[in-house]
């Protein structure tokens, strides 16, 4: 149940952005393609999607590129994968109808459920946060 590489790549240029968010800051594609290993083509992509979806605006010219519209406290994780990979659907039901699929169908759509909440609960601004507390402990580890 991760994500696709999509949704990968675009909450990891997302977070990037997001970081600049309070500056004003833009970033460009190749920037942030370069600094998390993502093909720049393919990132690219994503970046169009996320402008389609309200959730980026672009800045053209030579220090163009690309900045968050909102703050990140108001864009949920949800919101992002719901651009990327389409919005959530549940499960269609298969012809079998004996107790034992029944079961499993029921349980699957209780993990869809609970990772709707969870995505629909998490900011980007809370991975920002992670993100940080993160690297906030490799740098006390390499003191």
């Amino acid at each position: 149940m991760a994500f696709s590489s999509k949704t990968e790549y675009g909450l990891v240029a997302l977070i990037e952005l997001a970081s600049l968010y309070g500056s004003g800051g833009v970033m460009q594609v190749g920037e942030i393609a370069s600094r998390q290993s993502i093909p720049e083509r393919y990132l690219e992509q994503m970046m169009t999607s996320l402008r389609r979806g309200g959730i980026l605006r672009s800045i053209r010219g030579p220090k163009g590129g690309y900045q968050l519209m909102r703050p990140p406290g108001e864009i949920l994780v949800s919101e992002v994968v719901g651009c990327l990979e389409g919005e959530f659907s549940p499960r269609e039901l298969s012809d079998r109808e004996t107790p034992e699929f029944q079961a499993l169908h029921a349980f699957a759509g209780e993990l869809d459920r609970a990772r709707f909440e969870i995505l629909e609960g998490t900011s980007l601004q809370r991975l920002v946060e992670r993100r940080d507390a993160l690297l906030q402990a490799q740098t006390m580890y390499f003191i």
